[in-house]
This record gives structure tokens, sequence and C-alpha cells, in this order.
């Protein structure tokens, strides 16, 4: 029976299958799912939500988190099993077994939010094609960070696409996008979750679309939408490492305000303290800060780069580039929990003789 339905699968759109069918509509259309954090799992709670046939899911194997290393599984799997879908957990994605079982669901769709790069066997396999949610307006920040890199870069707008995949990494053809502006006082966090919350329902219309076929995607340009741009590389989106963590105190605080932004809640910028006292260096999660008005202070005679001036009660200022520096509010240190800057300041003890510093690698 399975096999009879493959050619109506095939060429009659989901918007055109008849609703007494209900063989055909048991098994066709079908859509797989890939993701694994939060953001893939909100679009998965979407597409179940609005009725759409997600008939398996794809997530990466349960891991230790944490200080106790408890095996924990991602938060799609989580939801995929309270569904009761079928789950994949595949630790290769060319594992022969891991594709017989994919390939096993005769699935028209897959979907893939915030996973894992997929090789051709994988992405190639179902005839509607495989579509990726991206937090950003392609072409503008492909790769592994497009939300913590546009506020990094001082963007002031961004927004999600969702795009066909092909042999290169977020370069398919574009199905859909919708633009985002970026606030003052967004971080990676907050974006995050605005982007999250439009792009359910994109991926949501993006599907419906492809499986009633009324949806074709266009190529990308290589060419930036802001004519000023016009003689500049379009921007990219490195994936984040710890090095790009760190905090240098020669730049100016705009700079650092931006990096600040861009990596909270996580991973984090990390100011370095050194403790001559104790002889140990000490990192700081910096999770908020704002720019101090130093000048007024006329504290550059006094202080080089990476020293602080605090009352020891209300106020951690750190000196920076361009005679500036940064006034710390949120922070944490190793084995406490996250603090404001008058609850930190009531524990910790600066020494004298201590600054932050950029730690050579």
């Amino acid at each position: 029976m399975r096999q009879s339905l493959i050619h109506i699968r095939l060429h009659i759109p989901y918007n055109m299958i008849s609703d007494t069918d209900k063989t055909a509509q048991a098994v066709s259309p079908r859509i797989v799912f890939m993701g694994t954090p939060e953001f893939a799992c909100y679009c998965l709670q979407s597409l179940c939500e609005a009725g759409l046939p997600v008939c398996a899911v794809v997530t990466v194997p349960d891991k230790p988190v944490g200080r106790g290393q408890k095996v924990q599984a991602s938060p799609v799997k989580t939801y995929a099993e309270a569904q009761g879908l079928p789950v994949l957990q595949p630790a290769k994605l060319k594992d022969p077994d891991f594709l017989a079982a994919l390939a096993a669901f005769e699935a028209d769709l897959f979907i893939v939010v915030a996973f894992r790069m997929l090789p051709k066997e994988v992405w190639n396999m179902p005839p509607l094609g495989t579509f990726n949610l991206h937090a950003s307006l392609l072409p503008r920040y492909r790769g592994a960070a497009p939300i913590q890199r546009a506020i990094w870069n001082g963007e002031t707008e961004t927004g999600i696409t969702t795009f066909l995949l092909d042999e290169h990494m977020d370069t398919g053809a574009i199905l859909m996008q919708e633009r985002m502006p970026i606030t003052p006082d967004d971080n990676a966090g907050s974006l995050h979750d605005k982007l999250m919350t439009a792009g359910g329902p994109m991926v949501v219309a993006t599907a419906k679309g492809l499986l009633e076929g009324r949806l074709n995607g266009r190529a990308q340009t290589e060419m930036p939408d802001n004519p000023t741009e016009a003689a500049t590389a379009l921007p990219v989106a490195p994936k984040i490492f710890k090095r790009d963590c760190y905090l240098d105190w020669r730049l100016p605080a705009d700079r650092l305000l931006l990096q600040i932004r861009a990596l909270s809640p996580y991973p984090a910028a990390i100011a370095w303290f050194s403790d001559p006292e104790k002889g140990i260096s000490i990192p700081f999660k910096i999770f908020e800060a704002r720019k101090d008005a130093m000048k007024r202070h006329n504290l550059l005679t006094t202080y080089q780069q990476g020293h602080f001036v605090t009352d020891g009660r209300h106020f951690l200022n750190i000196v920076c580039g361009a005679g500036e520096s940064i006034s710390i509010t949120k922070l944490q240190i190793p084995g406490k929990k996250t603090l404001t800057i008058e609850a930190f300041l009531r524990g910790f003890c600066f020494p004298e003789a201590g600054s932050f510093f950029l730690p050579v690698e």
C-alpha cells in the first residue's frame, strides 16, 4: 500500500489531497525535523501545533552536562518524545544505519533549525529538499554565530531567513525573510528570544508553502543590499571560541560594550583579573556594563588600561582605550552566582595592586 501512494505523494500538493482520502493523508506528505536547542524546539512545537505532518525528529545524542555531569536529552528530544514522535540520535550523519533509518520515513521535506552541518546524503534525500532557518538576513552573516556577530559589529538590524540547503554553508536559495531591529538594550539572549518567536511562524509558513507547491526559492546575491557597502565584503558569522570572549582593555569603551552585549548571557565576555597578593588570576564573567564618564575624572593620567577604580560599595570602573572606562553592573566569578555590582562588592575585596589584563595564549 505504501508503494502505491508514492506517486501521489510526490506530485499532488498538500492542499489538494482530499480530506476523504484518510489513507493517503496518513502517509503523505511527511516532514522530518532536525534540531537541538530551545530555538529549534520552539520551531518544532510551532509545526506540531499548526498540524503539519512531522513524522520523525533527528537530534544529537544525550550528553552529560553541568558540574554533576548528569546525562541530559536535548530540548528537541524532550518535546518530541512528549508528542510521541520517533527520535533518531546519530553520532555520525553518514552512518549507513542512520541513513537507512532516515530513508525509511520516506519524508517529502526535511526542516533543519540549529542543528549540524548536513552531508549531501542527508539534505538531498527528500524530494522537496531540505530547508534551514537562519538567524540573519542572508547572505549577510553566514556562519555559526549570526546573533552574536551582528550585535558585536554594531548592527541596528538583523532578521531571519529560511533557505534551501546546498553544497555550501548558508548559500542556498532564499525562501522567506523577515527583518527585525536590534535595539541598544538587546544582548544575545534577548535578540535570540525575539528571533525565536518570529522563527516559529516562518518555519510553519515555509513548510506549508513548499508542501502546497506555491513557494519558490530565489538565488542569493553576493551584492550588499546597502549601496554604501558595495565596495566591502559581506559580514560573516564565524563560531565563537573561548579566546573571542576575552576583553582587551586597549579597545575603546563602545567596542567593549558591544562585545559584552554580544556574548551575554552565553558564553559571556571574560575580564581576567590579576591578584598579585595571592598570585592568582580570576576570570570575571561580565554580563552587563555601561560607559562611564571617565574623562570627567581625568583618570587616564593616573591609571593605565586595565586598572580599576571602585568605592568598594557601588561601582567598579575599568580603564580602557581612547581615554575611557566602562562601569561593570552585572558579573560572576567562578563558583558563585551572577550578581549585581553592589551585591558583588559586598563580598569581594579588591587588592590595591590588582588589575585586569588580556591573557597571552
